[in-house]
């Protein structure tokens, strides 16, 4: 594969990117991590090709156009020399809805299918390079969250809201904190944080709620959830107690839709941002995501700060929270937007 730009072969790229990352990988390496990027596409030259290193395991995957087999040679050659030890799994993504869709043999499906552990800041994560779902059970570009996550949880309570397999909140009781609550609507993913949790030795055991966020949020902030809209009966969702939380970490997918309502994070942010922001603890922080890369962060942070006062919470003060080195963006500006408010 080469560039269509400046002709520079792949080889030449993945040096580049992994000479960019030396002191980066070394500082991680200190921390107790060894998951990391080692090749982002969109900015070094290779539009759509990621490189992943957890622990032992280097995923390759593709989102616009498929390796050629000679150029997935060509990348496994590289690693086995720059990163040499780590088991090699490809998917190719680049069809629709990024589902993965090239087929293994069956040497490279086993690899593919072995439960593996990687380690981010000092906590052991479960990692597969396939699994029923198609995203990795840990998101990389969110480590810098998680992060800051654990510099502002000990002893504090901590929300965490679309948790995924429920690494934030992993952080956040790892960090000291006292009591640790994850929301998310899928098992599949809390069971993994469920696992992730007996991995490591944690002073609380974070609880794991499964419930679509918009039923939850609404009955911890107070709101309250009807059982019954405009005559129509809702899904069952867990009963939950007003409560609200020192620490709130708000992550919500781009776009997805429920009986409960619509996560829009283009059109209408504030749908989910005002339940999760009655949920904060007056004094509290709210650390909010957005990955939609269409989405101006200062426009995006005004619609935050409009949305607080009409719900009658003024934000005090607000920080950006950047990606780390291992996601280098063009601008300064990466699709990946993380602001920590103090409300």
């Amino acid at each position: 594969m080469t560039d269509p730009l400046f002709d520079t072969p792949l080889t030449d790229r993945l040096q580049l990117a992994l000479s960019a990352r030396a002191d980066l990988i070394e500082r991680l390496h200190a921390e107790g991590t060894d998951a990391y990027r080692v090749f982002h596409g969109s900015v070094e030259g290779v539009p759509g090709l990621t490189v992943d290193r957890y622990g032992d395991l280097l995923l390759v995957q593709t989102f616009h156009t498929s390796l050629a087999d000679a150029q997935l040679a060509e990348l496994e050659a590289f690693y086995a020399t720059a990163l040499p030890g780590l088991e090699v799994v490809y998917n190719d993504r680049s069809r629709g809805n990024s589902r993965i869709a090239n087929r293994l043999d069956p040497a490279r499906l086993a690899v593919a299918e072995t439960p593996r552990e990687a380690h981010e800041l000092g906590i052991t994560y479960r990692i597969q390079g396939r699994h029923e779902g198609q995203d990795p059970w840990l998101f990389l570009d969110l480590r810098a969250g998680r992060r800051r996550v654990m510099q502002e949880a000990p002893g504090k309570s901590v929300l965490n809201l679309f948790a995924y397999t429920g690494g934030v909140g992993l952080a956040a009781a790892k960090a000291g904190a006292r009591f640790v609550v994850n929301v998310d609507f899928a098992e599949s993913s809390l069971k993994i944080g469920k696992e992730n949790a007996k991995l490591n030795e944690l002073a609380t055991r974070p609880r794991m709620i499964k419930s679509d966020v918009f039923a939850a949020t609404r009955q911890l902030s107070g709101i309250g959830q009807p059982e019954v809209v405009r005559g129509k009966r809702l899904p069952p969702f867990p009963k939950l107690e007003p409560q609200t939380f020192d620490l709130v970490f708000l992550d919500p997918p781009r776009y997805a839709k429920s009986p409960f309502g619509v996560v829009d994070l283009v059109h209408d942010y504030a749908a989910i941002f005002k339940p999760a922001l009655l949920c904060t603890a007056p004094g509290g922080t709210l650390i909010c995501c957005n990955n939609v890369a269409q989405v101006d962060r200062d426009a995006w942070l005004d619609q935050l700060q409009r949305s607080a006062r009409k719900a009658g919470r003024e934000i005090r003060e607000f920080e950006w929270i950047a990606p780390e080195a291992d996601f280098p963006s063009y601008d300064g500006q990466p699709p990946l937007k993380m602001v920590l408010l103090r409300v």
